[in-house]
């Protein structure tokens, strides 16, 4: 079998690419955590960072305009979700990797997309469950709705799929 290969003149496709902040949103979920143990060897670059994000969700119906009513979450729900949070980060300090984490609310795709756009983020690891047909269907994809309107690349990691790390 012969393989080929291409020669390029632009000095921009040899270059290096260089990923200093990396956005890992998390539902602390097995796939979420997953997603950041990607996130960890992406980083390994000196001067790179992780930001974790977790968005809090309100149960409350849409509004006319598409949006959630605001919504009140108790202290205890927001300490949680920080301690999770800080645990999680916790969990690469032995790594050296600087890591800061971020709770917003709001719907979650939308959410995650903004933080994106707002902390300029060179990259978006985020889990999906993987659902298929009517679940999916259903329930929607969060990762899909991110890879489709992210202003940077979104690398999807798969809950049950092998390892390349």
């Amino acid at each position: 079998m012969k393989t080929a290969t291409v020669a390029t003149n632009s000095a921009a496709e040899d270059a290096a690419i260089i990923i200093r902040k990396i956005l890992v949103p998390t539902d602390f979920s097995s796939a979420s955590k997953r997603a950041f143990s990607y996130a960890l060897r992406f980083a390994e670059e000196p001067g790179s960072k992780i930001i974790l994000l977790h968005v809090l969700e309100p149960e409350t119906p849409l509004t006319l305009a598409g949006q959630p009513a605001a919504a009140a979450f108790s202290e205890e729900e927001l300490s949680d979700t920080e301690e999770s949070l800080r645990a999680l980060a916790d969990s690469a300090e032995t790594t050296g990797i600087n890591t800061r984490s971020i709770v917003r609310t709001g719907v979650a795709a939308h959410e995650i997309v903004e933080a994106a756009k707002d902390l300029d983020v060179d990259l978006v690891v985020i889990a999906t469950h993987g659902f298929t047909g009517w679940k999916h269907f259903a329930i929607g994809s969060t990762a899909e709705r991110v890879a489709r309107a992210a202003p940077c690349p979104v690398l999807v990691v798969r809950e049950k799929d092998h390892d390349f790390i």
